[in-house]
């Protein structure tokens, strides 16, 4: 997978099959996408049942310490994209602070029209070398 040089990726996890790196627009803290090197583009009909269990134990990986970081009730893991745009598949990961109003919650949490934290390559950085330390 070849990372586009426009943006400063933070990665919290890598090895050979996947890479986790935080969001480039973040909605919620340490929203992080969990994304196969090799191109795929179906989240099931590109991968053996093995390779996508491999897979998803990786985003285990990095979605239960962004939960016990954030102390999230709930950890919203999504795979979102489109045939006409964004066709890499890839997984977000999402955690929602406690207390979120039921209405805020699933998809609305995750509305980019909300907005998105205004967090910079610095803080971003910062918060990639958090989550990173907390993956065992």
């Amino acid at each position: 997978m070849a990372r586009n040089p426009e943006y400063d990726h933070h990665p919290v996890y890598e090895d050979e099959i996947p890479i986790a790196f935080l969001n480039k627009y973040p909605v919620l803290d340490d929203c992080t996408l969990g994304v196969p090197k090799a191109h795929r583009e179906l989240v099931t009909g590109d991968f053996t049942a093995e390779e996508y269990l491999q897979l998803q134990q990786i985003i285990y990986r990095v979605a239960e310490p962004v939960r016990l970081g954030t102390g999230a009730e709930r950890v919203y893991i999504l795979s979102l994209g489109s045939q006409q745009g964004n066709k890499h598949v890839h997984w977000h990961i999402a955690p929602p602070p406690p207390g979120v109003p039921f209405e805020d919650q699933q998809l609305a949490a995750l509305d980019i029209d909300q907005g998105i934290l205004d967090l910079t390559g610095e803080e971003m950085a910062d918060l990639a070398r958090r989550i990173s330390g907390r993956i065992a």
